[in-house]
């Protein structure tokens, strides 16, 4: 197997290093935070003090980091992994990050002779945990061939989007229609509840009619229909609120850029902004459904 650098060990990242090292790699770990590299050296993991110490030697390079400019310090400063991975080494990064940045890291590889892809994910930490996640992947075809098998052990489903920053594009446009499908989901759920329907009654209902969706069936936001699901503890993360707010800004910003129209995608924004700023920092973005059933208790009043 191979011997792969993972840079990254937050809720994400530790648990897809540990399917890697379950698949048989060898993982050489490191972050900031010394306590989540020790927790992943008792499973298997090789420490390391620096990005550089990490990428000696590896066949892959992974990194799952908080935002643009910690992908851009990782991968281009001095003591970063264009400066010191093996000329061999496929890089993948899976933060969600801006579209253009990842481009220009796209680039900036290719400039040095590395093959890299930009491979952001979708499933929420228990999927990372799991290894069920999806990674949508952008980068020139053999790149993609290179890093498809480390990927998998990490995912139920590895798509190759298209170029460099296509990962990126598809994951901020899947995230967006998410946030909008959930928002939809807790309107009607609430909605239902104050007209007098039973929450189970209307779940069997509507998870078999039109009105279906992932939110709904995979991910209730209501406690009891989907026992997995975050509203059955609370809200606890999962997918936390901040990261949707995080990836609805990247949305809006890749739509101006693009210049295309996304009301509903505005507006979702600007409802988990609320959110975030109102008390659900710490909570599950689909405990957004508290927000608005208070929303309409107030209405109500």
């Amino acid at each position: 197997m191979a011997q792969i650098a993972f840079i990254g060990l937050g809720n994400m990242g530790a648990g897809m290093a540990a399917n890697l090292i379950k698949a048989g790699h060898q993982v050489c770990a490191f972050d900031l935070n010394a306590d989540a590299v020790a927790m992943l050296a008792a499973k298997g993991a090789k420490a390391a003090g620096s990005v550089a110490e990490a990428v000696n030697g590896a066949d892959g390079v992974v990194t799952m980091l908080p935002a643009s400019a910690h992908v851009r310090s990782v991968y281009a400063g001095a003591d970063g992994v264009l400066a010191h991975a093996p000329a061999h080494a496929v890089l993948m990064d899976c933060s969600t990050i801006d579209v253009d940045s990842a481009r220009q890291m796209g680039a900036a590889a290719a400039d040095k002779g590395f093959a890299f892809v930009d491979a952001p994910v979708s499933g929420g930490v228990a999927a990372a945990e799991a290894g069920t996640l999806t990674f949508m992947v952008g980068g020139p075809k053999d790149a993609f061939v290179k890093a498809e098998p480390v990927l998998a052990a990490m995912g139920k489903a590895v798509i190759h989007a298209g170029e460099a920053g296509a990962g990126q594009a598809a994951k901020i446009c899947n995230n967006m229609l998410l946030a909008i499908h959930m928002i939809g989901t807790c309107e009607a759920l609430n909605m239902a509840e104050r007209l007098g329907l039973d929450i189970q009654n209307f779940y069997d209902i509507a998870s078999k009619a039109s009105g279906q969706n992932w939110s709904l069936t995979s991910y209730c936001p209501v406690p009891g229909p989907v026992p997995a699901a975050p509203s059955n503890r609370g809200y606890k993360p999962g997918f936390a609120a901040p990261l949707m707010l995080k990836d609805l800004k990247l949305a809006m910003e890749a739509a101006r850029s693009a210049g295309a129209s996304t009301p509903l995608g505005a507006h979702a924004a600007d409802i988990y902004q609320r959110f975030v700023d109102s008390g659900g920092e710490g909570l599950d973005f689909s405990g957004v459904i508290q927000m608005i059933a208070s929303d309409s208790g107030s209405e109500g009043s």
